[in-house]
């Protein structure tokens, strides 16, 4: 009996660490996670007139994700300390069901990654189309070209679609131009915007989806120590009072709660009867 409680004693308090080292592991992965979809969304902010509403989807349920988790992981850290089985099991319901949340946020950058190119290309013509007719389109190409360092689509002969040109001139944006105009001429740069940008949001895409991934991955085993920790702990609690009442027994005390008022000898002196005999009576003997 004693080495079998030791054991469970023993394996109760392993997996009680294990789970508070993952709920620490989960808050500073938690972290990473929110600052690394943060700084994503950030980035196709920057783009957002040349990326559809519906690509912000993945990192900002990615942040949310992440500020869920920092709770999830404070949350099992109180329950392993206070070894509270409904903690601890609530602790695991809530890593399962995040876990979900994460599976749709992986699969939705997935999904939305092979629809990039065609998106990407779109909205670049388009905006180069109304370079000249629209003022508020000027502000987002030429922000790209900029930042980019890069010029038209596929490269700078895209603009002979949209802007004047003859047998030896051709009007270019400024920021096509790779060095300060000399003269009116200008050298447009080699790359088109097409490539770099539908680039970096591929990489955002899949950023986001093996992120969650593989923190998903280490959620199962959070779970499953949770679960472990709880029927641990409720096998230690029903040991410990299993021996409580075989000790009750062997020494003969009732388990019945009394009045803390009131005393076994106080009951007898305030109810005697000569007649009856109390196990507070003086022996006869």
């Amino acid at each position: 009996m004693a080495s079998e409680r030791y054991e469970l004693n023993m394996n109760m308090k392993c997996v009680k660490y294990m789970i508070f080292v993952i709920s620490i592991t989960f808050a500073v992965v938690a972290a990473m996670l929110l600052s690394m979809a943060v700084a994503i969304g950030n980035l196709f902010d920057d783009f957002k007139s040349f990326i559809d509403s519906h690509f912000f989807v993945p990192p900002n349920l990615l942040i949310a994700i992440g500020i869920i988790l920092l709770v999830i992981a404070l949350f099992g850290c109180v329950g392993a300390l206070k070894e509270s089985t409904a903690m601890i099991n609530i602790y695991g319901v809530l890593l399962l069901s995040v876990f979900v949340l994460q599976l749709a946020a992986a699969i939705t950058a997935f999904v939305m990654r092979g629809q990039v190119e065609n998106m990407v290309r779109q909205k670049i013509f388009d905006a180069m189309g109304d370079y000249k007719q629209v003022e508020g389109y000027r502000n987002p190409i030429d922000m790209l070209q900029n930042t980019l360092e890069c010029c038209g689509v596929d490269g700078y002969t895209d603009w002979l679609k949209f802007l004047p040109s003859n047998e030896s001139t051709m009007e270019y944006p400024e920021t096509c131009c790779a060095l300060p105009p000399v003269n009116g001429e200008c050298t447009p740069r080699e790359y088109g915007c097409y490539s770099r940008l539908s680039w970096l949001i591929s990489q955002g895409s899949v950023l986001i989806a093996t992120g969650t991934v593989a923190v998903a991955l280490v959620q199962v085993l959070g779970a499953v120590c949770a679960f472990m920790l709880a029927s641990a702990i409720r096998r230690a609690k029903t040991l410990r009072a299993t021996r409580r009442w075989h000790l009750q027994q062997s020494l003969g005390i009732m388990t019945k709660t009394l009045d803390p008022e009131y005393t076994g000898m106080e009951k007898s002196e305030a109810n005697v009867d000569p007649d009856k005999y109390l196990p507070t009576s003086p022996s006869v003997n």
